[in-house]
């Protein structure tokens, strides 16, 4: 789960992390007086205005602006940015309009750096990365100039040692140039310790600031904030639900979280309905191993119900590139009959139109290959994953 970076710095300052003071605006008149208010407070005439999409790159899209010319200069800036399509390298050419903005006091910055923590799968433990080069994409700074990048592995039981914080401190000779060299070693050094913390607490699967900046009074700031959460616990989180902005969501991810499904939409053409993560994965793969390309990634559970599995198609077809579907159960607690009747009441009620190909194997199997012969249906059953993965290819490609 993703939140934009008002958002995000919200949650940084809880934690005592320094963020820069701000306001989100969801009108230009709004953005004018925001800014009025923070040139007063700071007799800073510099503002930043911020465009809160959940993609990076906002800068290079033109999604960030600096505006010094006053509150009815941040208002134009604020009209034109809203309602506006944002092109970034993350949105794709689709892009994405922009409802929100932040509008922040300006900073006198010294340096730019980078700070995030990710979980390393291969060593099973959080790692936090930092680098010199802040402000720019960390993938392009690990192609072109890897040695900059500085890790630290944290020990599941303590996080982050004082010691390491500050091996990263002088390994990116944050006290360089700074008035105050003590005073910024030791600010960067409790901002990384506070990171994690928010890391582990909040349930994050990543967390970075790009970038984190050194003022020209040798103060260390958080100017950027992405963060996202983990679902799995989204069970001890309640609050998250305030922090959704559907606008940023899929539609139908929205709706499958709410029924209960899994469901991540994909740029194929054959949809998929299969219970179980692992299996669902595999029908993936074997779907484009015989020369198809999936259209989405579809786990209806263990314990579906016919009403689930009408869902299910229903999410399904609401894609227009869908051409096929390929059913794939395998009954372990699911029942094949089960499956069966809610393939056919689906099929009935959203009157399919595209070719259906059905493989079940387990639990009650016989009933329910029994259940679609009788239904009198277009239904094409596979006895095998792999022969239904060739028979749907086959089919979409004939109708095409």
């Amino acid at each position: 789960m993703k939140i934009h970076e008002y958002q995000g710095k919200q949650i940084f300052a809880r934690y005592g992390i320094a963020v820069p003071r701000g306001i989100a605006c969801f009108s230009a008149e709004a953005a004018g007086s925001a800014a009025e208010q923070l040139i007063k407070e700071s007799s800073n005439p510099v503002v930043v205005v911020k465009a809160q999409i959940h993609a990076g790159g906002r800068g290079k899209g033109g999604g960030v602006k600096v505006v010094k010319g006053g509150p009815s200069e941040v208002a134009k800036v604020a009209a034109a940015m809203l309602g506006s399509k944002l092109v970034t390298h993350q949105t794709g050419p689709e892009g994405r309009i922009v409802r929100r903005l932040y509008v922040e006091q300006g900073l006198a910055i010294a340096r730019e750096l980078y700070v995030g923590l990710v979980v390393d799968r291969t060593s099973g433990r959080i790692v936090l990365m930092a680098s010199s080069e802040g402000g720019v994409e960390i993938e392009e700074v690990a192609k072109k100039s890897p040695e900059k990048i500085l890790k630290e592995a944290l020990d599941p039981s303590g996080g982050l040692r004082p010691f390491q914080a500050r091996k990263l401190a002088f390994g990116l000779k944050v006290g360089d140039k700074s008035p105050s060299p003590k005073q910024t070693v030791q600010q960067f050094s409790e901002t990384l310790q506070r990171l994690c913390t928010v890391f582990e607490s909040e349930d994050c699967s990543m967390c970075e600031i790009n970038p984190l900046v050194i003022t020209d009074q040798g103060q260390v700031i958080a100017l950027d904030a992405k963060l996202v959460f983990d679902d799995n616990a989204s069970m001890r989180h309640p609050n998250w639900s305030e922090l959704v902005d559907s606008y940023e969501e899929d539609p139908v991810e929205l709706e499958a979280k709410s029924a209960g499904l899994s469901y991540v939409a994909l740029d194929g053409n054959i949809g998929c309905l299969v219970n179980g993560a692992g299996l669902a994965m595999a029908t993936m793969d074997i779907i484009k191993h015989y020369g198809g390309s999936p259209a989405n990634f579809l786990d209806v559970g263990g314990g579906a119900s016919a009403e689930s599995v009408t869902k299910a198609f229903a999410m399904i077809l609401s894609s227009q590139q869908v051409k096929g579907i390929f059913v794939n159960i395998f009954g372990g607690i699911m029942r094949c009959d089960v499956i069966a009747e809610g393939v056919i009441q689906a099929t009935r009620q959203l009157g399919l139109k595209v070719p259906l190909v059905v493989r079940l194997a387990g639990t009650n199997v016989e009933q329910g290959k029994e259940l679609l012969r009788k239904s009198g249906l277009q239904i094409e059953p596979a006895d095998t994953m792999g022969d239904g993965a060739r028979k749907i290819v086959a089919a979409v490609q004939r109708a095409a």
